[in-house]
């Protein structure tokens, strides 16, 4: 074993609090496409100790609703506001020592829901890549979406 080396299991590595460095999009060679929700998007992943997660990204500067109330945007900034955001929540579990795989029962974009997504894990320090297994269809191409996070400590907290 590597001095230093970290022997908590995965599950216990990733539980925690993070926040998104970079949210990007790969084709088959790896070559970077873009950035789904501009280069400075924004987000918080948690993992739980009991088996809960809960992701939230976001596009920075989304228009505000002119209305200020909750369900009163038209249509139009409906559509904005939700294309301009990932969000899901459920269940997760960890196979061997490099996927995670979520199980949301709820979701912004419904074909989520009670889905199965493995996510490939690479943990090293504070920053943790997620990326899927397979390319996913996204704006019409097969692309894999590289997630970036860093751990985010409670101030005064100890690791």
């Amino acid at each position: 074993m590597k001095r230093g080396a970290d022997v908590r299991s995965l599950q216990e590595r990733l539980v925690g609090h993070w926040r998104l460095m970079s949210y990007t999009m790969h084709d088959g060679l790896g070559v970077l496409v873009g950035h789904p929700l501009g280069d400075d998007a924004t987000g918080r992943l948690h993992y739980t100790a009991d088996g809960f997660m809960s992701v939230q990204i976001m596009r920075l500067n989304r228009p505000r609703y002119r209305s200020g109330g909750l369900g009163d945007g038209t249509d139009t900034e409906s559509a904005a506001a939700a294309r301009g955001y990932v969000a899901y929540a459920g269940l997760y579990h960890v196979e061997g020592d490099s996927t995670v795989v979520h199980e949301p029962d709820v979701s912004l974009f419904p074909n989520w829901v009670n889905a199965s997504m493995a996510r490939k894990v690479v943990l090293a320090g504070p920053r943790l890549e997620l990326t899927t297994p397979e390319p996913l269809p996204f704006g019409g191409r097969l692309l894999t979406p590289v997630l970036v996070w860093e751990r985010v400590e409670k101030p005064g907290s100890a690791t």
